[in-house]
Order: C-alpha cells, then sequence, then structure tokens
C-alpha cells in the first residue's frame, strides 16, 4: 500500500505566529524541527500499520522546510518549488489513501495563522462552496479516488475537515486561543497523539469516502484589495466583477481550476498589501 503526506506548517504543535514559519525570522529553524518530528511520528505509524510506500510532499512557502537529513529513512521527499501541483504534487490513483498534517484552517476563520493559500485572499469558493487548502487539496485527492484518512492541526482545522468528509480522523494538537496564539500539546504529546490518531485513521480507512469534486467547477477568488485581482485577472480566461476584488474562472475539472488557482495567487502577490 502506498500513503501520501502532505505537510504543512502552521498546524504544527508550538508554532503560533510568523516566526516559527518564515524563513527570515528567528523561530523558523525551531519549526523545521518541530516540523519534521510532527511528519516522523506519522510515518513510523503509518509503515507498522502496513503501508509500504510513503511519499511526503512539503507543502509550505517553498516547500523546502522539513530537514531530509532528520526524516525517517524509509519514506520519499518531494521537496522544493516550483511545483505543477503545489501541496498535492505527486497524488494520483496509486495511493490508497492521504493524510494531511500540520494544516490550518481557511481565511476568514478563526485558528491559528488561518489563511488560504496568500494572505491577500478573503475567501476563495468552489462553486458556491467556501473552501481552504484543506478542502481544495481533498478535492484533488477525491479526483483520483483518494480519500482523506487524517487531518492534523488545530481545534478550528479539525472543525472545518470533519464538516467537509464525513467520519475523518482528526488529530488537534493545538487549540487556538487567538490567531497568533494557543494551548499546545508538547512535542512529546503531539508525536504520541499522531501515532495514535495514525493507527486509528488507518484501521477506519474503508469508512471514509473521497471527497469527490464538482463537474466543470467555478473557481472564485476573492482578493484583499482591488490591485490584487487585477493581476489574478491577466490569467486568460479568467473574469473580474466588476467594481469588487474578486475573479472567477470556469474550469474544465477541478485540476484545471486548481492550477488556475496557483496562478492567480502568484500573480496576486505582485501588488502590495497596502
Amino acid at each position: 500500500m502506498k500513503l501520501y503526506l502532505s505537510v504543512d506548517m502552521e498546524g504544527i504543535t508550538g508554532l503560533v505566529d510568523q516566526t516559527f514559519v518564515d524563513s527570515k525570522e528567528r523561530n523558523y529553524q525551531r519549526g523545521q524541527k518541530l516540523m519534521t518530528d510532527e511528519a516522523n511520528h506519522v510515518i513510523e505509524a503509518a509503515f507498522q500499520e502496513g503501508f509500504k510506500d510513503i511519499v511526503v510532499n512539503d507543502s509550505h512557502s517553498k516547500m523546502n522546510n522539513l530537514l531530509i537529513e532528520r526524516l525517517h529513512p524509509e519514506a520519499q521527499l518531494i521537496s522544493g518549488d516550483v511545483k505543477p501541483f503545489s501541496m498535492v504534487q505527486g497524488l494520483d490513483d496509486t495511493y490508497a489513501g492521504a493524510i494531511f498534517l500540520g494544516y490550518h484552517s481557511r481565511a476568514g476563520r478563526k485558528g491559528v495563522l488561518s489563511h488560504t493559500m496568500i494572505f491577500g485572499v478573503r475567501n476563495m469558493y468552489i462553486n458556491d462552496q467556501p473552501i481552504g487548502e484543506l478542502g481544495f487539496n481533498a478535492y484533488v485527492a477525491g479526483h483520483y479516488g483518494v480519500p482523506l484518512l487524517l487531518v492534523a492541526g488545530d481545534d478550528e482545522t479539525a472543525v472545518e475537515a470533519e464538516a467537509l468528509i464525513p467520519g475523518i480522523t482528526t488529530a488537534v494538537v493545538k487549540r487556538q486561543i487567538s490567531r497568533t496564539s494557543a494551548l499546545c500539546l508538547t512535542p512529546e504529546k503531539a508525536g504520541w497523539l499522531l501515532r495514535e490518531k495514525t493507527k486509528q485513521a488507518i484501521e477506519n480507512r474503508r469508512n471514509v469516502k473521497p471527497l469527490t469534486p464538482p463537474e466543470n467547477p467555478v473557481l472564485t477568488i476573492e482578493f484583499a484589495n482591488h490591485g490584487q485581482a487585477e493581476w489574478a485577472a491577466l490569467m486568460p480566461g479568467t473574469e473580474i466583477e466588476d467594481g469588487e476584488p474578486i475573479v472567477r474562472y470556469r474550469a474544465k475539472d477541478i485540476l484545471e481550476a486548481y492550477q488556475a488557482m496557483i496562478v492567480m495567487t502568484e500573480l496576486a502577490m505582485k501588488t502590495s498589501f497596502c
């Protein structure tokens, strides 16, 4: 069996503000170690439960955060960018399940460092469904018939995952107090929890169905300011709403919508937030 593990950073225990997740900040190296350690707990438990092949995709920022020299020796790591499918690069129908580790809640919601892809996104939708990184990535997994078995992060991330996918297992390693503070499990206790929840999720995998994406989805992104929307709307096929920082794209499938989202958010970062 093959397992896919997408690892973000904001949902790791102890990581509560930008100083832990920005490579220019003072706590970043601590964040890297804690991120890698959490990945190892999940990987070790998955191997013990019978998985033979585990691929880990570094899914934060420049996607070169995980310390490969500290990673479980039997895992394989997808590292660096540019990656055509970003946080779900390499995911396909050969996997028996997926796990999202270190995830966070979507833009505009409560949760530690909540956002969707970039801090300039106010809201994102597939058709009329509000979506964040968690949901969008789960849709890509569902496109391939791959169930999302486990989501780990703060308590608000767990709420978001459980609303999207009935029966999913969640692991809460910290409870948000504000967007930049949380009541955190120690790394040792978080590791124990992640091992137990990974085992539980794998045992429960036949009870979780893939999140099936809609056909011909409409991607809508509401940006923080109109300049960001103007940049995003430079992508062919987009429509900008008159007088609003909202851009839409009608896609042939969820994979095209996902790549459109990547292009639009990258373009939007060309303008300042002021």
